[in-house]
């Protein structure tokens, strides 16, 4: 890469650090980093923005010159993925994935802390049919698929990393930016 990427998508399954690696990115390079789930998806209550604004959102954002996301949403991926200047892809086991996402859903719900526009995971919502855990489980599958079928293809500018060591091994190397 010639010069450090100013658009960077950071991409995994649900749970597997995503926003923690794009927060720790946006950090250490300035970029300016837009969280998915509070800047775009979801409002106070847990409504969801509609699909519609979410675009909007979306093609304002990656309109600009410089910034990091958290994940791309499959119902506007295309109007974000051709400005990526590179997507970092987490692609781990699932046990690390689903461990972590447990591990922080619990404690979320015990802390009531607010996420997401001021939303708070509860234990009703974690053991429910529409809860991020079984969302992890819906979604695993197809995620992992579309981080294989972005790295076969060479107009995708993507690094797939499959551990978290290997994740801060590029990290720390700064050979990308």
């Amino acid at each position: 890469m010639s010069s450090p990427p100013k658009r960077i998508v950071v991409y995994g399954v649900t749970g597997s650090g995503k926003t923690t690696l794009a927060r720790r990115l946006a950090e250490s390079t300035g970029l300016p980093w837009h969280s998915v789930d509070d800047s775009l998806a979801w409002r106070p209550g847990w409504v969801p923005v509609p699909d519609e604004e979410q675009r909007r959102r979306v093609a304002r954002l990656v309109a600009e010159d410089r910034w990091i996301i958290d994940g791309m949403f499959s119902r506007w991926r295309e109007v974000a993925l051709p400005r990526a200047e590179l997507i970092l892809a987490l692609d781990y086991p699932r046990w690390v994935s689903l461990g972590r996402l447990t591990r922080r859903t619990v404690m979320r719900c015990v802390t009531r802390r607010r996420i997401c526009n001021g939303n708070v995971e509860t234990l009703r919502g974690m053991l429910s049919g529409d809860s991020i855990i079984v969302w992890h489980f819906r979604s695993f599958a197809r995620k992992r698929r579309t981080i294989r079928e972005w790295e076969a293809d060479p107009a995708v500018p993507v690094v797939r990393l499959t551990s978290p060591r290997a994740t801060e091994l590029w990290v720390r190397s700064r050979e990308w930016c």
